[in-house]
């Protein structure tokens, strides 16, 4: 049974530090899935937040499972801060991102979701400021692009339909969102590095077994779905996803 005193958890904070200390410093792999395992609690408490908004939990939990590998590879052994602190905020990144890429009914470049999502703070600053709503030319000016960007993102703003990623869970009158409260970094991690560094670990998977995680990380697939495409169960789908993520890290770490 888990210790949940103030004891307790000091005690488990020194039990990750341990095993942090072995896998960044000693190059340990045993110590980087143990803390995994560890903190894959605190990844389903996070998803349990963002369920009911049309993605199967499993999935929003193989998503945060990302954002807490990536916590743990990037933690900075010389902080003064818990890796459960420092890993709630790259989870819930990693979830929202997850929701905002799949939020939007047709393909957008991601320049212009950003600018979409830029405007409407821009518009109430200039209508604040000008007394009048905005022009194109106004919008254009205060965001450093042209009127044919603003127009674009403008159009594709209809295309967008994910519910708030802030509001409570499905059937809750809780909009509050206290796990934003706790400090952290949420920092933009570079896709193209990270498909370098892939690359050869994926080189070693048969297609079958990319394929299945290209649908699912790259078209962002549920299972579900993915299991319908390549004629398997979805049990058997998530098996495979497992298998070959595990491969993967046991490749990167040799």
């Amino acid at each position: 049974m888990t210790d949940y005193s103030p004891a307790g958890r000091a005690a488990r904070q020194r039990e990750d530090r341990e095993l942090l200390r072995r896998y960044h410093e000693d190059g340990d792999p045993s110590a980087r899935e143990k803390l995994i395992a560890r903190h894959l609690p605190l990844v389903r408490s996070l998803a349990r937040r963002y369920a009911g908004r049309g993605e199967p939990l499993e999935d929003i939990e193989q998503v945060g499972s990302i954002g807490l590998i990536k916590a743990i590879d990037r933690f900075d052994i010389e902080r003064e801060v818990s890796l459960a602190t420092y890993a709630t905020p790259n989870i819930v990144g990693e979830i929202k991102r997850h929701f905002r890429d799949k939020g939007w009914a047709i393909r957008v470049p991601r320049s212009l979701q950003e600018l979409n999502a830029k405007m409407s703070g821009a518009i109430d600053d200039l209508t604040a400021r000008l007394g009048h709503s905005p022009s194109v030319g106004e919008i254009a000016q205060s965001l450093g692009t042209t009127n044919e960007e603003v127009l674009e993102a403008l159009e594709v703003g209809s295309a967008y339909t994910a519910l708030s990623l802030d509001a409570g869970p499905a059937g809750s009158d809780d909009d509050s969102d206290p796990m934003e409260t706790i400090g952290g970094e949420d920092a933009e991690f570079d896709r193209s590095e990270d498909r370098a560094t892939l690359g050869p670990a994926l080189a070693h998977l048969p297609d079958r077994e990319r394929e299945i995680l290209r649908m699912r990380f790259e078209e962002g697939l549920p299972q579900t779905q993915i299991a319908e495409r390549v004629g398997l169960s979805q049990m058997h789908v998530s098996r495979l996803i497992r298998r070959s993520l595990a491969a993967m890290r046991a490749e990167l770490d040799a």
